[in-house]
């Protein structure tokens, strides 16, 4: 979740990711494809502090009986990729179809109608995601209008600085990243906190080894993902049968990627404490429509991060947590402390949330994304991350050079990855003491 204040850090400077980045392991420059979450494109998609604004009109639209108040999906104009890219997709579809329907002939013909960012808010300012969409019209004879996430494009700076930060924190935790791209079922990923979905749909279209669990206590949330922002209806385990997908949708657009992916409805601390998976990589972005972060999830001394503890792996386990680093709790001017017991992680709070992962998984590292007021904490095992440290060597200079290490190998495992991993993992490094 990015925060509508998040404006006031980016101080109206808007730049421009490097289309360069570094192969350290290679030794070569190299330049990545067209990165269409790049954050020059914001002003397509950011609306107003106080509602969509000019442009946008509202697809979705109910209230949450979840902590959430009024969930709203806002559609804007994207201006890429152009028209006279869209027959690329086009023929991918027609070939996909007549895999799917031999009988077909070819009789069935695909035309692309557009691609349309879709941000999701909370009681109508806090942005929660941001996601390209594209819709498509089958004609023929069984005539079908398909709207489809693009799961590469991720348009918010904090997600690309959490899949960054924890995809370089994982091998460098001896965990064999290369191996989940190409074998099946090798990789458990846990993301608490649904969205418009984005994170999950980015990994499960990398690795073919992901097995992806989605926990999103409200139901809402998930009804604007499928019915709005083009995520797959298959994968929502408990949602009711209201889409406005065609009942062979997910297999026509997604081609087995769905298929990697499970989205439970439920508290995020009761799944935790049944689930009998133990996962490799855990992403939590988990704030309400008052932008709290729930404190059962930060408490060292509850259940919530003793049993996530046991839940992800002994020797490479990483987890991965978006926070909000800018709230008027963190003014000096605060003197009663009181009214924002629950609402940590905000401002100054910062450091009691990353102490308490530390105190579970022994080894905590943040990034600050950039443009926006959202901190990335990464927490690991220790033993794993320190393993080849020299005596004396600093520890943030090992981590970070470890970390750093890594990135050109993540960008060449993940063919054709818009962005680099590290220019997010490098961006205002700390190491939690």
């Amino acid at each position: 979740m990015l925060r509508a204040a998040a404006s006031r850090c980016a101080g109206g400077a808007i730049r421009r990711l490097s289309v360069a980045s570094y192969s350290a392991a290679a030794g070569a420059w190299r330049k990545p494809p067209l990165d269409e979450g790049d954050w020059s494109y914001y002003k397509e998609w950011w609306g107003e502090d106080d509602g969509p604004g000019d442009g946008a009109h509202t697809v979705f639209r109910r209230h949450s009986e979840h902590g959430n108040g009024v969930v709203s999906v806002a559609a804007y104009p994207a201006s890429i990729p152009a028209s006279d890219q869209w027959p690329v997709m086009e023929r991918w579809l027609q070939e996909r179809n007549l895999a799917m329907y031999p009988e077909s002939s070819g009789a069935d013909q695909f035309k692309i109608l557009g691609y349309q960012w879709r941000v999701m808010r909370f009681n109508d300012h806090t942005r929660q995601s941001t996601a390209k969409v594209m819709a498509c019209y089958r004609s023929g004879g069984d005539r079908a209008l398909y709207s489809m996430q693009q799961p590469n494009c991720l348009a918010v700076p904090y997600v690309k600085s959490m899949v960054s930060a924890g995809l370089t924190a994982l091998p460098s935790c001896s965990y064999d990243l290369p191996r989940a791209v190409s074998e099946p079922n090798t990789m458990k990923i846990l993301c608490i906190g649904h969205g418009g979905g984005s994170i999950p749909l980015f990994l499960a279209s990398k690795f073919r080894g992901a097995d992806v669990h989605i926990v999103e206590i409200d139901p809402v949330v998930v009804s604007a993902s499928v019915e709005s922002m083009g995520f797959p209806a298959s994968c929502a385990k408990g949602l009711s049968d209201h889409t406005m997908q065609p009942a062979d949708g997910d297999e026509l657009l997604w081609n087995g990627v769905h298929d990697r992916i499970s989205l439970h409805i439920e508290d995020a601390e009761d799944f935790i404490a049944g689930d009998s998976n133990i996962y490799d990589l855990v992403f939590i972005d988990a704030y309400d429509g008052n932008d709290i972060f729930p404190r059962k999830l930060w408490d060292a001394d509850g259940p919530f991060l003793r049993n996530l503890e046991e839940k992800v792996h002994p020797v490479h386990g990483t987890v991965v947590v978006n926070l909000h680093s800018d709230s008027e709790a963190s003014s000096p001017d605060v003197d009663d402390e009181a009214p924002f017991e629950n609402v940590l992680p905000m401002g100054r709070y910062v450091s009691h949330v990353c102490r308490a992962y530390k105190r579970h998984f022994g080894l905590a590292f943040t990034t600050a994304s950039p443009w926006l007021c959202n901190i990335t904490m990464v927490a690991c095992r220790d033993e794993a991350m320190l393993r080849g440290a020299p005596v004396g060597h600093s520890r943030r200079d090992f981590v970070l050079s470890k970390l750093l290490s890594r990135s050109g190998m993540i960008e060449r495992v993940l063919d054709l990855l818009p962005f680099p991993c590290l220019q997010y993992v490098r961006n205002g490094f700390t190491l939690v003491e």
